[in-house]
């Protein structure tokens, strides 16, 4: 049984004879130099049809869930301080803090001012002490 397609209707086509579908390919410009027939055999062409609301009325949309938004500004707890170095902002120097929070991978750690963390200046004064004895040990 064939079915009933035109030409510019919207069609299925089974995938089953299609050997390799994985990795992006480059596509040849035209046929006009191809031994080939560009066309596909009947038996794997399907009509393609577009479903309405008012054709299945019981069957229920799933809601898109929606984005997830990370909010940057909320304070979240320090780990630790990693590092520190100055930098030179609009002509004055500046001290930043390379900073891991709780919960957190390696990757998300960030570069922060002082008056930017949350209860800084108790962690700041670990950061220093353990700097001073990592310094003095290595003498």
């Amino acid at each position: 049984m064939e079915p009933d397609v035109k030409e510019g209707d919207q069609v299925l086509v089974s995938t089953l004879s299609f050997h390799n579908l994985r990795g992006p390919k480059k596509m040849r410009d035209s046929f006009e130099f191809s031994r080939k027939h560009p066309v596909f055999p009947v038996s794997l062409v399907k009509p393609y049809f577009q479903t309405e609301e008012d054709k299945f009325p019981s069957r229920k949309k799933n809601p898109t869930p929606p984005d997830i938004v990370e909010v940057e500004d909320s304070p979240r707890p320090v780990s630790k301080f990693i590092r520190a170095r100055k930098i030179r902002l609009n002509g004055k120097d500046q001290r930043q803090y390379l900073v891991r929070f709780k919960n957190q991978a390696a990757d998300k750690d960030k570069w922060l001012e002082e008056d930017a963390i949350p209860d800084g200046s108790l962690h700041l004064r670990r950061f220093r002490a353990s700097m001073r004895t990592e310094q003095s040990d290595q003498l």
